[in-house]
């Protein structure tokens, strides 16, 4: 026996506007085309995008997170509910995720700030600072987008601050 989609479900995702049409039937086994025309002849509309990104930053800001009833006449705001709550939780475990990463980052600049620096351990030392160098980098620029600090509200994002090479040669010059 074939199970039905859940069309009430693909409808609020649909709206949402959060995931692709393909993402959507894949997610409740629905073909991609035969949403397209269902959305057509119910006059579906994915506009409710810029109020769950709203609602997604208000629930971040706050650390709000609630479980909310469904009933059976779904309403913009539970749509935007429950898309916001998803990428709610999505922002902060990046969040998490970034400041475990960041220790990590830090225990390896602490280790180089120590070690001994001679004729034979310079040049993995110069690797691992490069390395360094680079992880502290894309983990400020995760944090930035995870925080939303990023080019959109005019901060950052310049040139400078996306590549940094570091070298390192013998005195002699070679």
């Amino acid at each position: 026996m074939t199970v039905k989609p859940d069309w009430e479900a693909i409808e609020r995702a649909y709206r949402a506007g959060s995931l692709s049409i393909r993402a959507i039937g894949e997610l409740h086994g629905a073909n991609h085309a035969t949403i397209l025309k269902r959305a057509k002849k119910h006059g579906w509309e994915r506009d409710l995008t810029e109020q769950v990104r709203a609602a997604t930053q208000r629930k971040v800001t706050t650390s709000v997170t609630t479980a909310f009833g469904k009933s059976e006449a779904v309403t913009n705001a539970q749509i935007i509910d429950e898309a916001s709550d998803q990428a709610a939780a999505l922002v902060l475990f990046h969040r998490h995720s970034w400041a475990v990463w960041s220790g990590i980052a830090t225990r390896l600049s602490a280790f180089l700030a120590e070690a001994d620096i001679d004729e034979k351990t310079h040049g993995d030392f110069a690797r691992s600072l490069n390395a360094g160098v680079d992880a502290q980098l894309k983990i400020i620029k995760g944090q930035r987008q995870a925080y939303n600090l990023g080019d959109d509200n005019g901060e950052g994002g310049n040139a400078t601050d996306q590549s940094l090479t570091i070298s390192f040669v013998k005195p002699n010059g070679n």
